[in-house]
């Protein structure tokens, strides 16, 4: 199908792109030093205890809270990964399921901030459109090296 401007693989590679941007954003806005000495992660610590879903504070004791620095470099450097990916076309149907999961993730903890829910109620659309799409048809890695035809 052809568009005004671009063709409809075009529009979605745009999305693919601006949603690694986002998450590239996410990454880069963090304040690095105090993510990694445990900020981000007692952050989340203080919310899953108050939790009104008794299997958020349970998983979080058990997978998160047990090993906090690296829970800490995992979020982080997933999410630059994301974003790199994303950006770059690369693996794009695992970055797009990847990034789906880590928002249904926060989603599901920050469940009671709407403000939060916002941001991870559209990004989690948007990997599902370009998914779905098959974002990876244009300007991408996975198009120039002939992945997931």
């Amino acid at each position: 199908m052809q568009t005004v401007w671009l063709s409809s693989a075009e529009w979605f590679a745009v999305l693919r792109i601006g949603l690694g941007l986002w998450w590239l954003e996410s990454w880069r806005h963090k304040d690095k030093k105090q993510w990694f000495t445990g900020g981000g992660i007692t952050w989340a610590g203080g919310i899953a205890e108050k939790h009104r879903w008794p299997f958020v504070r349970l998983g979080f004791d058990r997978v998160v809270r047990p090993r906090p620095r690296l829970m800490a470099y995992v979020v982080a450097y997933a999410e630059l990964a994301l974003g790199l990916g994303l950006i770059a076309g690369f693996l794009t149907p695992i970055a797009l399921v990847g990034g789906l999961i880590l928002n249904l993730i926060y989603l599901v903890l920050m469940i009671h901030d709407w403000a939060e829910q916002g941001q991870n109620l559209m990004m989690a659309l948007i990997s599902a459109v370009a998914f779905f799409g098959m974002s990876w048809q244009a300007w991408s890695l996975d198009d120039a090296l002939g992945l997931f035809l």
